[in-house]
């Protein structure tokens, strides 16, 4: 079975150029399943049947698993074993007979105007690490990049004369995101003041946000900052570099924004992906009007 598993994520990699971090969770969720198997004495997934799989998904939600977690899993599983069944690895596909259950709805956190503005304001500007930081948090409030969009990004995907930026998202998709004034001069004093401190006189590097090595910026170092000026900024919300998207476009709605306008802004193949914020946006509203209406 660990060939078989082997081989799948094998065919991921290289057949549908699956990019690592997807790798990884498909790995993790089947791996898992082995593990449980192993310990029901399954060797063969042909010995997989639908009661076999509908224990394993009783076993992860008496484990603590969240629902989606384990729709998760549910989603890997099934694409697992088509594969095998293409292949005639098994006689019959077993997650044909197992529904996926429903998501849970868990609307993604979201900073109010005047927190983001008490977010902004913790990086020291006068030094070129807090002017690099401050950037960074304008550019992802402006543009709704992902993280990973973020430190990606090169000097030749600014356009910065015409208030734009180039990046490449999900799926290697490229999209062109207009940016805001504020942000344009904060990444204009960024080039001009700070970048060169941080870059290294050795190598030349394209990439926009550099660490104080002179090399490019990670994911990791983007979330020990932020996790860092969320405290200095008084806020208790758990905030995460996606809050500032999920931000962005929740702001952007309660000011009239169009939704496909803003699953564009995104990058979102599916608007039912966008369509969460709208249900964000009426929490909000109801907030509102409890708080403020005499008779609410």
């Amino acid at each position: 079975m660990q060939d078989q598993l082997a081989d799948y994520l094998h065919f991921l990699r290289v057949e549908r150029g699956l990019v690592t971090n997807s790798i990884k969770s498909y790995s993790q969720d089947l791996t898992e399943f082995s593990q449980y198997l192993m310990t029901q004495k399954i060797t063969d997934y042909n010995d997989v049947d639908r009661y076999v799989l509908l224990n394993y998904l009783q076993f992860l939600d008496d484990g603590g698993k969240s629902r989606n977690t384990i729709i998760h899993s549910v989603s890997s599983l099934r694409k697992f074993f088509q594969y095998l069944a293409q292949l005639h690895q098994v006689d019959s596909d077993p997650m044909i007979k197992i529904d996926t259950p429903k998501r849970a709805q868990h609307l993604p956190q979201v900073l109010s105007p005047h927190e983001v503005e008490r977010l902004l304001a913790v990086p020291k500007l006068d030094k070129p690490l807090g002017l690099r930081d401050r950037t960074i948090l304008e550019v992802m409030y402006a543009t709704g990049l992902r993280v990973s969009e973020t430190i990606n990004l090169k000097l030749d995907d600014l356009h910065l004369d015409l208030g734009l930026i180039q990046t490449i998202g999900k799926g290697d998709k490229e999209r062109i995101i207009p940016i805001g004034d504020v942000a344009i001069d904060f990444v204009e004093r960024y080039l001009k003041t700070a970048r060169p401190k941080l870059a290294s006189p050795k190598r030349r590097n394209t990439y926009l946000f550099l660490n104080n090595h002179g090399g490019q910026l990670t994911r990791q170092g983007v979330w020990k900052n932020l996790k860092a000026e969320v405290k200095a900024a008084g806020i208790e919300k758990n905030v995460t570099p996606h809050t500032l998207r999920h931000s962005f476009a929740t702001h952007i709605l309660e000011n009239g924004a169009d939704l496909r306008v803003v699953q564009e802004l995104l990058g979102h193949a599916d608007i039912s992906t966008t369509q969460i914020y709208t249900h964000i946006t009426k929490k909000r509203l109801a907030e509102v009007y409890n708080k403020y209406h005499p008779r609410a």
